[in-house]
């Protein structure tokens, strides 16, 4: 369970603390699939694996048609698989210069609603006191890509309920 609370002028996402008054930034990230590029893709493995298997398919025969309808179907499942895949949402604080992505959500509400509570105990650090457990919070790693090469990798894990006390 990914829980963020406020207590005693400290923000706390699981066992990561940022003291309030370090915090100068608190905003929202949006990583979405890149379905113009998943679609791409598609279609030029599917030319390739239509050429490739014509050519194999008519020496192959019916074992070539059916090696290149698994082929094209499997083609279909990953299409499927990338376009299905969620919008993440993810807070985003910043400290000391340094922007750390402290908890990812599907639901954009969860985190709309973390950004402003945060916000409000900033500017309150002494007296705000909250208990948030982010419901759709996403598990496992975020992999970010910029450019055609490049990778990063931001680690992130959690689930929970929407429980919100003061």
């Amino acid at each position: 369970m990914v829980q963020v609370r406020v207590n005693e002028g400290v923000l706390w996402v699981e066992g990561e603390a940022y003291p309030l008054r370090n915090i100068s930034h608190v905003g929202q990230r949006v990583l979405e699939v890149n379905r113009r590029a998943a679609w791409k893709r598609f279609i030029q493995r599917s030319l390739i694996c239509f050429f490739v298997g014509g050519l194999i398919g008519a020496g192959a025969g019916a074992y070539g048609l059916a090696i290149w309808l698994a082929v094209q179907g499997l083609l279909i499942w990953q299409l499927v698989k990338v376009l299905n895949k969620p919008t993440l949402y993810g807070l985003v604080l910043n400290t000391s210069g340094t922007q750390r992505d402290a908890v990812w959500s599907t639901d954009r509400s969860e985190i709309t609603y973390l950004v402003g509570e945060i916000t409000k105990a900033i500017g309150h650090p002494d007296i705000a006191q909250i208990t948030y457990n982010v419901q759709h919070a996403v598990h496992g790693d975020i992999i970010n890509q910029y450019g055609d090469n490049n990778v990063g990798k931001n680690q992130h894990s959690g689930s929970g309920n929407i429980v919100g006390s003061r």
